[in-house]
């Protein structure tokens, strides 16, 4: 995250306090991991694609003390709750954040890693809901500190790869790679270009005539509820039907040689995920020139695929959207994440925050009717102690 030495030992001496409260004496280690936010690259991963995410400045922390048993006692400040579990005799039963921290104990015993308890104090600042991978960061945030608290050494790969298993085959929700590697790779000032078949990775420095922005509709939706599933299942059953191993391998003439073997909905899954991750290297090329009006054009080309073609937008994110996109500031503007709700992101000249911000939140609250939260973030590092 973008850390300087006064704010590292705010945020430590508000986790020690809280940690004093629930437990007899101080904390050994500090952990952040930070939320991210993806410049472009939607629904791909998951069809072994392309993705071109950022860190960013809000994320989870955790103070801990390594235990000498098998027990996991970790207090959550934001939800005033205490999540207590034997990592020997794991419950599936558990909801909320606590099937997180179960589902990464349960993923390293899965993977054989010798894991110890610990004693903790969670917080963080991510929105949840948002389309912000509150849960990504939560997830390698529990995996470091259970690597810290065992003296494991896990790389960042496999810190993202125990997160992704925990999510998917503990919690329920089959999401790709990308948001846990984002969250463990992050670096502040680049996006990352992420292959989320090789899980090779290439850094892009952000553009200083760029401000990220991010658009909080006012709505949510709960994920393992939603229609990821579906897409996912469909995006699967595409790729089956054009002969490739996923919709990576997939090019646009392969899809217009073999329409008629897919039906009307796959035909515009499929076009999503194949014309997004062209998109994706579009905007690699683009940032790296300094193209703010290509670019800008890339994202505003991706709302329209997500929207049409993906059909996981919402009326709200369209409202947003194409207010934020009609301001003069704005180079482009796409909604973010896995969608159904939460928040878009736009691409502004910075100098012109305040005057965009107070524009979008009036136009938006007068259509939707809803009250916005409109704010900048900044690109940051990826997981790590401190």
């Amino acid at each position: 995250m973008i850390w300087n030495p006064a704010k590292a030992e705010i945020i430590k001496d508000d986790l020690n306090q809280q940690f004093q409260k629930q437990f007899t004496g101080v904390a050994d280690l500090f952990i952040q991991a930070p939320g991210r936010i993806n410049l472009i690259g939607e629904h791909t991963d998951y069809s072994q694609g392309y993705v071109l995410p950022a860190a960013i400045d809000l994320g989870i922390r955790v103070a801990l003390r390594p235990r000498h048993d098998s027990l996991v006692v970790v207090y959550s400040a934001d939800f005033r709750q205490t999540a207590e579990l034997d990592i020997q005799n794991l419950d599936r039963g558990k909801a909320g954040w606590e099937r997180y921290l179960q589902g990464v104990a349960w993923a390293l015993g899965q993977e054989k890693y010798p894991i110890r308890g610990w004693e903790g104090v969670l917080m963080g600042d991510i929105p949840v809901g948002a389309g912000l991978s509150s849960s990504a960061a939560l997830v390698v945030a529990f995996a470091r500190a259970f690597s810290l608290a065992s003296d494991l050494k896990l790389t960042p790969v496999e810190t993202a790869l125990i997160g992704q298993k925990a999510e998917n085959d503990w919690v329920g929700v089959n999401v790709g790679i990308m948001d846990q590697l984002i969250s463990a790779v992050g670096k502040q000032g680049q996006a990352v270009k992420i292959d989320c078949r090789s899980l090779e990775y290439t850094y892009i420095p952000v553009p200083e005539q760029i401000s990220i922005m991010v658009l909080d509709t006012g709505t949510r939706r709960e994920l393992s509820h939603s229609a990821y599933n579906t897409r996912r299942n469909e995006c699967e059953r595409a790729s089956h039907l054009l002969g490739v191993p996923a919709l990576r391998d997939a090019a646009s003439h392969l899809l217009e040689d073999h329409s008629g073997q897919l039906d009307p909905v796959l035909r515009k899954r499929a076009r999503h995920v194949i014309s997004e991750n062209e998109r994706v290297h579009a905007l690699g090329k683009a940032l790296r020139a300094g193209q703010m009006q290509v670019a800008g054009e890339l994202i505003n080309q991706s709302h329209t695929s997500l929207r049409d073609d993906f059909e996981v937008s919402s009326p709200e994110l369209n409202t947003i959207v194409e207010i934020a996109q009609e301001h003069s500031a704005c180079w482009g503007a796409r909604m973010a994440g896995a969608g159904f709700g939460g928040c878009a992101l736009a691409l502004i000249d910075p100098a012109r925050i305040q005057d965009f911000s107070q524009e979008v939140h009036q136009r938006y609250r007068i259509k939707a009717g809803i009250q916005p939260a409109i704010y900048e973030v900044k690109t940051a590092a990826g997981a790590a102690e401190f």
